[in-house]
């Protein structure tokens, strides 16, 4: 896989999410490619979404510690920063490919942090978003898009 790979939230929650088995498993077969690669990539959104949605909207949950645990852990991952940079570039964003402000963040700060591949099932699969190609975890191994 040439390319770092931007991952939403989505991602890391079903990592987490023992409710949907299927997506755990996918899910953690992704994480464990990223961080074996070091290719992952997120935004301090993504950790604020993730944060409240494992420890307030799971069932079940992780406790705060753990999921600040995890939260921590991304620190190596380069977060970015949703800043003026990021903001600018979301605007043309959102018009051009009709995108909800939050995905419009997220692309932005994918191409921001040089990202080719944002791995999300909130998009359409293979859809190409400036410089960034959306790829649904869910649908596409990390050995799959290793090939491309």
């Amino acid at each position: 896989m040439a390319g770092d790979v931007f991952t939403d939230t989505n991602v890391l929650v079903y990592s987490r999410d023992t409710a949907e088995p299927d997506k755990q498993r996918k899910a953690k077969a992704w994480m464990t490619h990223l961080w074996t690669t070091r290719q992952g990539r997120l935004s301090y959104q993504v950790l604020q979404e993730f944060y409240v949605t494992v420890t307030e909207k799971l069932d079940p949950g992780l406790d705060r510690d753990s999921a600040r645990r995890d939260v921590l852990s991304f620190a190596s991952w380069r977060p970015v920063t949703i800043d003026g940079r990021v903001l600018e570039a979301a605007w043309p964003l959102q018009d051009r490919y009709r995108l909800s402000w939050w995905d419009a963040l997220i692309v932005a700060a994918a191409q921001v942090s040089g990202c080719v591949y944002l791995l999300t099932e909130d998009l359409q699969d293979d859809q190409i978003l400036g410089t960034v190609q959306v790829v649904n975890p869910f649908r596409t191994s990390p050995e799959h898009l290793s090939g491309r």
